[in-house]
């Protein structure tokens, strides 16, 4: 940096050919050169050694570049090539003072950086200013003529090259006029630029197809330095609007925007010094790529770290955000803008390109917060769709209507909340997460349906078992040849009442059809397996249940009262009856008949089991029942022949103990010796009777021996005693005797004192246990039998009696009985 002043003057590249990298740079900053766009102008500088070219800059441009001085001698004072900003000129103007050529200092052959420099300033430039000698046109060996030639080749080495503006600076100009000098100017270059070579696609093209060429001239500045300035001042207005149509600077298709004119000036120099053809064609679009990249690339690292956006993004991270799209859309529009501002002058397809390729950057880098969106928004959805349905089955809507509505309200909402995510940038596709909350909502909908018709399905069987199981069961217990007809009809009008009600209660569900046969049918199913079910548990005690029959019918009158063995009863007939009560009980628990199909079963088991009837082959020599399928079988006919034994083997005692009981009841009863006896103690006792009667005191002492004995038997019991065994009987008397003896003559002194002491609690309580027991013997003489071959205990309420055994624990209902009994 030459100065610091407001023109900014920086050697561009050293005299060494090394590219000022952090110069330009600087320059651009300071200038604010980067924010002009297109909107500048390149002016360079080219000519021979100590020619006045940076004098000439600094008056026309108001430049500082180093100026020889005169005083000290004639030497080179630009190396390199420095660049300038060209202060008061619209638009932005850069001045590009070259290094001098043919100077000593570089030697006579040393042509290299002559020719790099002129190849530089070719490709950058738009207008290229010749400062040459006024003496030095129309001679053959004017220095001028080494620099057009040196211009005309290096032309040649640009593929596809702009048109440049050569604007020829006649210097010192003498008194001959402009209009004779310029025609032979012009000859002069037309001679210069037949004899360079040139390649075979541009041999015959003419020089106006790359250059324009525009020739000016100046007074000596050393001798008329007054009209110099004029004249300068003069040629500076031609620079303003020089990139506009009509202005000095000429074809503008290679110029790149300001922002890339360093890299671009970087990789020109670059291929120049690598002795390179330079494309510049090429080289735009490669200047473009690089450019619209790091501005693309900038952008992004901006937008990565926006705080709008990263608050919006972490806003998203915990729960839907209102006006997403609107806020997301402005900031992505903010750095998509600034990079078409900033990329505009680039090549259009390069630039658009990248913009793409920034778009789709920034789109997968905002898109997981919009998917995060999406996911709040179906989760939000479906948790107010499952609120509402639950609210509006609690109010009592129809399950299908509110299913609906719910529905159809949430995916409202959601396709509300899609559209306020959805950015104008991006036509982003949320059907994908609609389609799955649509799977979730119809997923719930089948869950809480499912869990609904389960619940009435529950509660329908529930009300069928409460309303089957304990009638069955009752009718089970009081099994006749009604019990099955009785079992359909209950099945039938409860099963059909439950379904009509069941079939009403999910109308609102509106299923189809086969849906609605389907679980009717399971219905009836359910009813009917419960009654197949209580049946297979009543067969399985039925071996208890005959038992219990056969004591019901066997104990008990027709009254149901129970039965005093007297011995005017007809036990033979009695344990008939009781017997075929069991076997009609077993007959019933022997098959299901849920569909009126006729069965022999009972025939059969009563003419082979009760009656005894041999036929062959023996009918219940089988497996299964005739008529009846396996399914329908509880009992199958060889077990009803094993039950029969067993229960036969295990009722027998109850008849065994009635019998004794009967035998007993007639002994206790008769204390009368046979007629026989009594006439023949008539005969043989006539004289004995004769002296009672003769003798009055005779028949005061029997008849007070009489009442004594009377008040013996009675006291001690004698008959109790000796029900007990004869053995027994004596012994228990024979230690009673005395004490009873002397109980009565205490009685005796006392009732004739005219008093009595009261009995102790001893002697009351054994006497009334005592006269218990021979009033329950009396009355019931076959519970001992009862409770010997069932093992059971009986408790008497008010209403019901109660057995408990080992294998059962029933209650049966006095009325239950009595309906049995009177079949």
């Amino acid at each position: 940096m030459a100065d610091t002043d407001h023109c900014c003057s920086t050697q561009l590249i050293d005299g060494d050919g090394e590219f000022n990298v952090v110069g330009l740079d600087n320059f651009m900053r300071t200038t604010k050169f980067s924010n002009c766009g297109l909107s500048y102008a390149v002016v360079a500088i080219m000519g021979p050694q100590s020619s006045g070219k940076s004098t000439l800059l600094n008056h026309l441009f108001q430049t500082n570049f180093r100026e020889m001085d005169a005083y000290r001698g004639r030497s080179q004072t630009t190396k390199g090539i420095w660049i300038a900003h060209c202060v008061g000129i619209e638009p932005f103007t850069i001045a590009m003072d070259l290094e001098g050529t043919d100077g000593r200092e570089r030697g006579e052959d040393d042509t290299t950086f002559e020719k790099q420099s002129a190849l530089f300033a070719l490709a950058i430039a738009d207008i290229v200013l010749i400062n040459m000698w006024c003496h030095d046109i129309g001679r053959e060996q004017a220095a001028n003529k080494p620099l057009l030639k040196t211009v005309f080749q290096v032309m040649m080495r640009l593929f596809s090259p702009r048109k440049t503006t050569l604007l020829f600076v006649i210097r010192d100009k003498t008194k001959t006029p402009l209009e004779y000098l310029e025609p032979i100017l012009r000859e002069d270059i037309q001679k210069i630029w037949n004899v360079v070579n040139k390649p075979a696609a541009h041999k015959d093209t003419p020089l106006s197809e790359f250059f324009n060429v525009e020739v000016t001239a100046l007074s000596s500045y050393e001798e008329k330095e007054e009209l110099f300035k004029e004249q300068v001042a003069q040629l500076r207005q031609r620079f303003f609007n020089s990139i506009y149509p009509g202005g000095l600077a000429g074809d503008r298709r290679g110029v790149v925007p300001a922002s890339g004119f360093s890299f671009s000036a970087q990789q020109i120099w670059r291929v120049i010094k690598e002795n390179k053809d330079l494309d510049l064609p090429a080289h735009k679009v490669m200047v473009a790529t690089v450019r619209c990249e790091e501005i693309a690339n900038e952008k992004f690292c901006r937008l990565s770290s926006d705080e709008d956006w990263l608050a919006l993004e972490e806003a998203v991270q915990s729960g839907s955000v209102s006006g997403f799209g609107r806020r997301l859309s402005s900031i992505l529009e903010t750095y998509f803008s600034e990079y078409d501002s900033e990329a505009t002058y680039f090549d259009e397809d390069v630039r658009n390109a990248k913009r793409k390729h920034l778009e789709s950057k920034a789109l997968d880098l905002v898109h997981p917060a919009y998917l995060n969106l999406l996911g709040h928004l179906r989760f939000k959805a479906l948790e107010n769709f499952k609120s509402r349905l639950e609210q509006m089955l609690k109010e009592g809507e129809g399950f299908a209507a509110s299913g609906r509505a719910c529905t159809e309200s949430c995916m409202h909402e959601f396709d509300q909340g899609c559209a306020d995510a959805a950015i104008k940038q991006a036509n982003w596709d949320a059907s994908k997460v609609r389609e799955k909350l649509q799977r979730n909502i119809d997923a719930h909908i089948l869950s809480v349906r499912d869990a609904k018709l389960s619940e009435l399905v529950a509660r329908y069987e529930e009300k069928l078992r409460q309303l089957l199981c304990e009638p069955v069961e009752s009718l089970f217990d009081a099994a006749g040849r009604d019990t099955w007809a009785s079992i359909r009809k209950l099945l039938r009008r409860e099963t059909e009442t439950a379904v009509l009600e069941f079939s009403t209660a999910i109308t609102s569900f509106e299923l189809d059809q086969p849906t609605i046969e389907s679980m009717l049918q399971g219905l009836r199913d359910y009813a009917r397996n419960l009654v197949v079910k209580k049946a297979r548990e009543e067969a399985g005690k039925v071996l208890i249940l005959m038992k219990d029959r056969f004591s019901t019918v066997f104990s008990h009158d027709n009254e149901l009262m129970p039965r005093v063995w007297t011995g005017k009863e007809d036990i033979k007939t009695i344990t008939k009856d009781a017997r075929a009560a069991s076997l009609r009980l077993l007959a019933v628990m022997a098959a299901i008949r849920l569909d009126e199909k006729p069965d022999k079963i009972e025939n059969i088991i009563l003419s082979s089991l009760m009656e005894g009837t041999v036929t062959s082959p023996d009918p219940l020599a089988s497996s299964t029942w005739e008529e009846v399928p396996p399914e329908n079988t509880l009992i199958t006919p060889v077990q009803c022949k094993s039950l029969w034994r067993q229960f036969k083997s295990e009722t027998e005692y109850t008849v065994t103990q009635a019998i004794s009981a009967q035998e007993a009841y007639k002994r206790s009863n008769n204390w009368l010796p046979p007629p026989w006896a009594i006439v023949a103690m008539v005969v043989l006792g006539f004289n004995e009777f004769m002296l009672l009667l003769r003798n009055p005191l005779y028949l005061m002492f029997l008849f007070v021996a009489f009442l004594l004995s009377k008040a013996m038997w009675v006291q001690m019991d004698v008959p109790g005693q000796f029900q007990h065994g004869t053995l027994a009987g004596l012994i228990s008397i024979s230690s009673r005797f005395l004490p009873t003896v002397m109980n009565l003559l205490k009685r005796l002194a006392e009732e004739a004192q005219g008093h009595r002491t009261p009995e102790s609690p001893t002697q009351q309580q054994s006497s009334v246990a005592f006269q218990s027991f021979r009033n329950q013997s009396q009355l019931n003489p076959t519970s001992s039998i009862a409770q010997s071959s069932v093992s059971s205990n009986v408790s008497v309420s008010d209403s019901s009696v109660e057995y408990s055994s080992p294998n059962l624990m029933q209650r049966r209902s006095t009325k239950v009985q009595e309906a049995e009994l009177s079949q």
